[in-house]
């Protein structure tokens, strides 16, 4: 199977060609390609193009995709998802839906308990809890200031791809795993066990995981 990965969260992105036989455990990259920050709306869909056919595919060939939705740029995440809605939409296939917190702490290999972390800007830290390799319960992602961040962690191995957070948690005494940046090949990795595992959605089905609301939200729910 043909997988297509994108990761438009953050001030980078990334689009990731996978292959991988039914029964594999993971993937294996074909190709990963960088997208600048700014200008993800003008730059993904050729970039796709140009990945397939640089590859000598067509979008007919792609088995299914593995998108990031969410936590991250409200933006950045509607243009990946929108791209990922109509192609899926288009082809019929399968997407999996993939959290970066989750990804973090996949990405990590790290056992037993983990905190997924990610800097949410505002002095404010989009959180994961999990459980490696353990009969966790659903993992719960929610949004904590600094102090509670570093309050909560404890017993867990922090996991974060920010140096900034990795430092806090140090200096606080905590475990802490430092992670390259997120990458679609790491977004694809994910996406494949969740397709191996049926965990996926339909292009009505998907949605952004913001984690936090939006400036226009919030404000519309102050004036209520």
């Amino acid at each position: 199977m043909l997988l297509l990965a994108i990761n438009t969260s953050g001030k980078q992105g990334s689009i990731a060609l996978a292959q991988a036989g039914e029964g594999a455990a993971d993937v294996e990259i074909i190709e990963e390609v960088s997208l600048a920050g700014g200008t993800f709306s003008a730059q993904l869909v050729p970039q796709i193009a140009g990945l397939l056919s640089h590859n000598k595919f067509a979008k007919n060939d792609i088995g299914a995709f593995a998108v990031a939705s969410g936590p991250g740029s409200f933006t950045g995440l509607r243009i990946g998802l929108a791209a990922v809605k109509a192609l899926a939409e288009v082809l019929q296939k399968p997407i999996a839906a993939v959290s970066l917190l989750e990804v973090c702490a996949f990405s990590s290999g790290e056992p037993g308990k983990v905190m997924a972390a990610l800097d949410a800007g505002r002095n404010d830290v989009y959180v994961g809890d999990y459980e490696i390799a353990g009969n966790s319960e659903v993992p719960r992602e929610r949004l904590l200031t600094r102090s509670e961040f570093l309050s909560q962690a404890r017993g867990s191995t922090v996991v974060t791809p920010d140096s900034l957070l990795a430092e806090a948690a140090g200096f606080a005494g905590l475990s802490v795993v430092h992670l390259p940046p997120i990458s679609a090949v790491a977004v694809a990795r994910l996406g494949w066990r969740k397709i191996k595992s049926g965990e996926t959605v339909t292009p009505e089905l998907l949605e952004a995981n913001y984690i936090r609301r939006t400036d226009a939200e919030m404000l519309e729910r102050i004036g209520q």
